[in-house]
């Protein structure tokens, strides 16, 4: 996918040729005249991978621009580039002083521009990944995985399940399959409020509040999914480390002995099952809203039929988000509309992954993607 910029200055003409050029070389740009506009930029749309950043502006300069944005947990350790046509120690100290990645004259050759502007977001790379298999390789030495290595081998029902993350990054969706015994099998769909790193260290809070509730009321003889939810949500709401961190979840509850299921949920999106006899996809939508939003909720569960053959579905929000010229757009009827056409081609399970998953170039958000079939 390609890099966004977001470029500030308030010479419109310079602004313009800076635009042009990086527009031209793959990259994609928002621009502002202002620093006040670039605030503006920053709350309405995703977070950019670099920021270049006039020094000299009307209103509020580049410097008091980087200062507010050191303030900001989502927006510091975005890499900040300053451009000036100053060239004074003082300036380019102070402007380094702010942690700044460098500065770069306004009166150099566009060459030099665009190699050094491709230079430093490949050194933002490396970094990046250096930093990312490092923290992998500490998860994974503590065993700590919100993506399962293999679905559970049951009777009655077959379960895979597929997951990309977004841009490669650990992220808040988490997948889980709890099997207590021959009989009950939990099958766990989940996605933590919020993006990259801080998503994905939190999905582990709530990974670890599920295993135990779902433990503790089937080791007191109850398997009721909205039993199970509701001590869940009350746990997670009094638990102040997660405080304003919110999650979707959907639960299956597969009897592998009488092949029956249940299902609960929790702002979560409709489970999808694709009707054998009618050739539709009919919908189940819970009515709980997100885990740890309010204390007192009250969450019920469904139970779905499924005959030989007959397909559910559970999605997270990353299956129906795309992009449109820069912007993230959600659309549900559009993938099961896609999905639909899958499934009236006869596509087995393998293709139907394949072909959502490999067409869906404009990926914004992780996608996971369950599927229980009745044997």
């Amino acid at each position: 996918m390609n890099k966004t910029i977001l470029l500030v200055d308030d010479d419109p003409f310079q602004l313009k040729l800076y635009e042009r050029l990086l527009q031209d070389n793959g990259y994609l740009c928002r621009v502002a005249l202002s620093v006040d506009a670039a605030e503006d930029i920053l709350k309405n749309f995703e977070v950019p991978d670099l920021i270049i950043s006039d020094y000299e502006m009307p209103d509020k300069n580049g410097f008091e621009f980087r200062k507010q944005l050191l303030g900001q947990p989502s927006l510091k350790n975005v890499p900040f580039l300053f451009l000036t046509s100053i060239n004074d120690e003082r300036f380019i100290q102070e402007g380094l002083d702010l942690k700044a990645i460098d500065y770069m004259a306004k009166n150099i050759p566009p060459a030099r521009i665009l190699s050094k502007i491709n230079n430093l977001m490949l050194a933002v790379k490396e970094h990046y990944e250096r930093s990312l298999s490092e923290v992998k390789g500490v998860a994974e030495k503590l065993n700590l995985r919100n993506i399962p290595l293999q679905a559970p081998q049951l009777k009655n029902f077959e379960v895979s399940y597929f997951n990309q993350s977004y841009q490669s990054q650990p992220g808040g969706d988490f997948i889980d399959f709890i099997k207590v015994d021959d009989r009950y099998t939990f099958v766990i769909l989940g996605d933590v409020m919020g993006k990259k790193w801080g998503a994905w260290f939190f999905s582990f809070s709530y990974l670890s509040y599920i295993r135990a509730a779902i433990r503790l009321c089937v080791f007191d003889g109850n398997t009721s999914l909205s039993t199970i939810l509701n001590k869940l949500n009350r746990v997670i709401y009094a638990d102040e480390l997660l405080t304003d961190i919110f999650s979707t979840v959907s639960i299956l509850l597969l009897d592998d002995e009488l092949g029956k299921i249940a299902y609960s949920g929790a702002g979560d999106l409709p489970v999808l099952k694709f009707k054998q006899d009618s050739r539709e996809l009919e919908s189940y939508q819970s009515d709980g809203i997100l885990l740890g939003f309010s204390e007192h909720v009250t969450y019920t569960e469904i139970e779905i039929g499924l005959k030989d053959e007959e397909e559910l579905y559970l999605i997270s929000d990353g299956m129906i988000d795309f992009q449109v010229n820069n912007e993230k757009k959600s659309d549900m009827n559009l993938f099961k509309a896609k999905l639909h056409d899958l499934k009236i081609r006869k596509e087995p399970t393998e293709l139907l992954v394949r072909d959502l998953f490999n067409k869906h170039t404009s990926q914004v958000d992780d996608c996971s993607f369950i599927i229980v079939k009745r044997k």
